[in-house]
């Protein structure tokens, strides 16, 4: 009687949440891989048909794969050697009294759209911005906006703060005795680092390092302002495929692509950080 009613109360808490999970992504993602085997309509749009043309001709979007598996994991890096620091100084450097005031003026960008944000570094980089400084030093001919660089600025600096908040979380419960102890027998600040602080704080940068990661993945704005057209990535294929040529289950095919892509790098990035994870603290104990 008691099992049963058990069964019926974690059926009713956990029912809401699987229909939310069910109807919100697991059908869509199923729509998506069966327009993925289908055929562009005469008018553009789904036709239905059983292909594997569509993913046979992932090639011809070889540019965007290529651009968006080396910056994302590039800019997902720059971040975290980025947010490190930061969320470090703010955790154990910066006394209470300061440190929530800090912590504002990191959320602060995000108060105004991503859009404009870009826009303003779109004149910080353009020929009128830093070019003309540059220019003005004797170094002519210097393009910043359009290339790999600006793309890359852009995202470090549209994601940084995703990074910076689960390192900050997890370097905040970090025990300040633990520091005392490895300087007391006789560590270095390196070694403090290696021993201590970077294994207490794995859980944050794992977390981070996931967040920007995976919005890195479906980008799309930052690539098209600061790309100009000439740095693409899988998102603006997908725009281009889905608003523009509409040529539905290529953008399918394409789309279930990147997500097995994702999938499977995360499930190495998170295997690989919690053997490591797992390792140090063998060490510690």
């Amino acid at each position: 009687m008691r099992q049963g009613r058990r069964t019926g109360t974690t059926a009713l808490l956990v029912g809401p949440a699987a229909a939310f999970f069910l109807l919100l992504l697991v059908l869509p993602l199923a729509v998506v891989v069966i327009y993925s085997f289908g055929e562009r309509g005469a008018a553009g749009g789904y036709s239905p048909a059983f292909t594997f043309d569509n993913y046979l001709s992932l090639a011809t979007r070889g540019q965007a794969f290529l651009n968006t598996l080396l910056l994302a994991p590039l800019g997902t890096l720059l971040c975290a050697l980025v947010a490190f620091p930061l969320a470090y100084f703010l955790a154990v450097k910066t006394s209470p009294r300061w440190r929530t005031m800090l912590l504002v003026l990191i959320i602060v960008p995000f108060w105004a759209s991503q859009l404009l944000r870009i826009y303003a570094w779109l004149l910080i980089l353009g020929n009128r911005g830093i070019p003309s400084l540059l220019d003005l030093l004797g170094m002519d001919g210097v393009r910043l906006i359009n290339t790999r660089f600006a793309v890359l600025l852009g995202m470090v600096y549209g994601y940084l703060p995703l990074m910076v908040f689960p390192i900050y979380v997890s370097l905040e419960k970090l025990d300040k005795r633990l520091l005392e102890a490895s300087a007391d027998l006789g560590a270095g600040a390196w070694g403090t680092f290696r021993q201590v602080t970077l294994p207490m704080s794995i859980a944050g940068v794992a977390t981070g390092s996931l967040l920007v990661f995976i919005l890195l993945m479906g980008e799309f704005i930052i690539p098209a302002l600061l790309g100009g057209g000439k740095v693409f990535f899988i998102g603006n294929a997908l725009v281009d495929l889905f608003l523009q040529s509409r040529n539905w289950p290529f953008g399918a095919a394409i789309a279930v692509s990147m997500v097995a892509i994702m999938l499977a790098t995360i499930a190495l990035y998170m295997r690989f950080m919690l053997g490591r994870s797992g390792l140090r603290q063998q060490a510690l104990v």
